[in-house]
């Protein structure tokens, strides 16, 4: 069934069922009516007209006990011989008036509707009576014995329910058989089509992974094969454009990562000769103002060459995490006063905020969080004009710490908003200073917060200035 469509497939799957569905209900009637069948046989089940059968020896009896049967002392003998849980009798006079009996709802309201019924059988209230006469020794009529009665299987003992049980379920069986087969069907087809499903969602994990040496081990003459073929096809195709695409990336991360350690020698000795010239060497003060500079762009550049470097490492998904238990409120409190040290040249004021509870112990990678919160700060501190303000926030929530670092720069441009995560991105002028930077900063920031299981985004405080908000996981 598998080479079949779709379509016919699940036609087939609807007769399957509704063949199921007939020959399981019809084989339970036939088994529920072989049981009926044997029950009455053997005197455990007492057919619909049970209590009809009774009334020829019951109306002997009347008609022998005559007007004595008017008499309560009779009551006990009638008790013993009308018996069922749907069977009662009531004893009247010739007016139609209760003397006693098992049925209590008066039967007969006049004297003329009692003699119309009498040796007849009408039908009351969902009960068939059947009016049995008195006759006294005269020949007269001096009452009557009405025997109420309904026709229905009942078992010998009423206190068992099984044949209403098994009356219930032959009843609702085809209802009951039609889920039961839909859903013993219905997985068949599921898993007609789920399988083929979760192959091609693997074969999509491969490529996401980048890894494209896998084989499509389905194959049927339906709209499922040939979107699998399909797919194999595109993946032929993407290993061969991927490929090259692949290696050029591997290879651009190398070459930077060759850069950045070929160009930390050179930065090494260039600062060394400049401090030693600042040191051994007599130098004049404009000298010393170029050598000073020289120092400078020289840190400048050994920062950049770091950064490329570890931008490089996080590329090439070389980077993990390393958790270790930290006192996460002491930590940032010491990170809030190094910041505050930072801007004091520019009386920069950082406050930390903590909103409501924080953990004081927490498991989690304490040299990727301070990479983040430097990257953040760092760029604040650029960009936050002199005497203006730092303010991180703090609080916990969901499993989750967030922090909100906002400064009294001059915010995001619409351009930052939608570029400033982007590896090398500079920034509009609104948020550029004299100093510039890599634009690596944030790029780093945004996949470190992603490795440690958050999110990061900026935006425009209504006070003026820029926000970063970022998480990660406790």
């Amino acid at each position: 069934m598998k080479n079949r469509s779709l379509v016919s497939q699940f036609r087939i799957t609807l007769v399957y069922i509704l063949f199921a569905v007939i020959a399981s209900t019809l084989l339970t009637w036939i088994i529920a009516a072989f049981v009926f069948m044997n029950a009455v046989d053997n005197g455990k089940l007492r057919p619909e007209n049970y209590y009809e059968q009774q009334i020829p020896n019951i109306k002997q009896y009347v008609q022998e006990a005559k007007s004595m049967i008017l008499s309560t002392d009779s009551k006990a003998q009638l008790d013993d011989i009308v018996q069922g849980d749907s069977f009662f009798y009531q004893t009247t006079d010739n007016e139609g008036n209760i003397l006693y009996g098992s049925y209590e709802e008066r039967v007969f309201d006049s004297k003329e509707k009692l003699y119309q019924s009498l040796n007849t059988t009408v039908l009351l209230n969902g009960h068939y009576v059947h009016v049995v006469p008195v006759i006294d020794d005269e020949g007269k009529i001096a009452g009557a014995v009405s025997l109420v009665y309904t026709l229905n299987l009942s078992t010998v003992n009423p206190n068992k329910h099984w044949v209403s049980i098994i009356l219930v379920f032959v009843i609702l069986s085809p209802f009951i058989y039609m889920i039961l087969f839909t859903i013993l069907f219905s997985r068949n087809y599921a898993g007609n089509i789920s399988h083929p499903l979760q192959i091609l969602a693997n074969g999509a994990q491969q490529i996401k992974n980048k890894n494209l040496d896998f084989e499509i081990h389905y194959h049927a003459d339906n709209e499922l094969g040939e979107l699998c073929l399909a797919f194999t096809e595109m993946k032929t195709a993407l290993k061969t454009s991927l490929s090259a695409q692949w290696k050029m990336e591997q290879e651009r991360i190398e070459m930077v990562e060759a850069l950045a350690h070929d160009l930390k020698s050179p930065l090494s000795i260039i600062k060394a000769y400049s401090e030693a010239l600042v040191d051994d060497t007599d130098v004049d003060e404009e000298q010393r103002q170029y050598l000073s500079i020289m120092e400078e762009n020289i840190e400048k550049s050994v920062s950049l060459v770091q950064q490329m470097q570890y931008t490089s490492e996080l590329d090439s998904a070389s980077v993990s995490l390393v958790k270790v238990s930290v006192n996460i409120q002491e930590f940032l409190k010491q990170k809030t006063t190094d910041y505050m040290l930072q801007g004091r040249s520019k009386n920069i004021t950082v406050t930390l905020d903590f909103q409501n509870i924080i953990p004081l112990t927490v498991d989690l990678d304490i040299n990727k969080l301070e990479r983040i919160l430097d990257n953040i700060v760092s760029n604040s501190l650029q960009y936050t004009p002199i005497n203006g303000e730092i303010k991180i926030s703090v609080k916990a929530e969901n499993g989750n710490i967030y922090y909100r670092i906002c400064d009294t720069g001059a915010g995001f441009s619409s351009k930052d908003l939608e570029k400033v995560f982007v590896k090398f991105y500079r920034g509009d002028e609104a948020r550029q200073s004299k100093d510039g930077h890599s634009g690596l900063g944030l790029y780093i920031a945004k996949q470190l917060t992603e490795l440690m299981g958050g999110t990061i985004r900026i935006e425009n405080s209504k006070l003026g200035g820029g926000c970063v908000i970022f998480s990660h996981t406790i």
